[in-house]
């Protein structure tokens, strides 16, 4: 079971590149950054953790440039956006975005997308909120063939455009993962529609929770003609619990993400002292 971080990178956190070797250096597998454009005044929809809204939704990084630079100063650790919001998001622009971060990490880049939830910063970027998850999914397709034909064209009800040319396509064929994040079962329906992997939080992390939603998961994932190895499962903000993380070995998800806040190293340095630690334990 591989192990990775997430961070909201901002301008008072521990910086991408500083983040990404430590982490290299103690045999972490991937380093993932969220995404939010901007956080509007209004609230249409509640925030889903209660309470009002942390900091550094406000303030985060754009996750593109925060993981090229972290791809800059490693050679193994995998990139990965934690996650893209697909609703928000130009598919032309974004599939060059992939491809290009994918080449210049040498395919180390790791496509984990959404269609979001604060239904105003969806609003802001032209998208009406009903229909996002449509024409999300027709964006995703659109890039599929962006990456995958030298001649790429798409016609949908929200994205179209005829026979085109962009280059540098992706080092990963046919291109890099794309993992689906959200709850069950709606996303995780999508993560078996067109996705290569799908990422439910750690919110009920036992048999009844968590494990039970990837139970049915994988079965869903056979109903519809899919190797329910051909998603992995990636569970974000796992706690730093030995025994949840055993069972999330037990049940072979594939990964686990742990979060990290946006401090600065003094505080960041002994969280990891203390995954390095689990890491090692759960190794044997």
């Amino acid at each position: 079971m591989k192990i990775g971080a997430v961070m909201f990178f901002t301008t008072y956190s521990m910086q991408p590149a500083a983040l990404a070797r430590e982490l290299e250096q103690r045999g972490f597998e991937s380093l993932w950054v969220p995404e939010h454009t901007h956080i509007p005044a209004t609230r249409k929809t509640p925030y889903p953790a209660g309470g009002p809204m942390i900091r550094p939704y406000y303030d985060v990084y754009d996750p593109f440039l925060a993981l090229n630079t972290a791809a800059a100063v490693t050679t193994n650790l995998r990139i990965g956006t934690g996650i893209a919001l697909l609703t928000q998001r130009d598919p032309i622009v974004t599939a060059k975005m992939v491809s290009t971060i994918d080449q210049l990490s040498n395919g180390r880049f790791l496509f984990g997308v959404g269609n979001g939830w604060n239904q105003d910063e969806i609003e802001n970027h032209g998208t009406e909120f009903k229909t996002r998850h449509k024409l999300a999914r027709e964006r995703l397709e659109a890039m599929k063939a962006i990456w995958t034909s030298d001649e790429p064209e798409y016609h949908g009800e929200f994205v179209n455009f005829d026979k085109m040319a962009q280059w540098p396509k992706p080092v990963q064929r046919p291109h890099p993962p794309i993992i689906v994040g959200g709850a069950f079962p709606y996303a995780a329906r999508r993560a078996i529609a067109y996705g290569n992997g799908w990422i439910p939080r750690a919110d009920r992390l036992e048999k009844g929770g968590v494990g039970a939603l990837i139970e049915q998961f994988r079965g869903m994932a056979k109903e519809a003609g899919r190797d329910p190895t051909s998603l992995p499962i990636t569970i974000f903000r796992t706690p730093d619990n030995v025994e949840q993380l055993r069972y999330c070995q037990s049940i072979d998800v594939d990964q686990i993400v742990f979060s990290l806040p946006a401090e600065k190293e003094d505080k960041i340095l002994p969280i990891l002292d203390r995954w390095t630690a689990l890491k090692k334990e759960l190794e044997g």
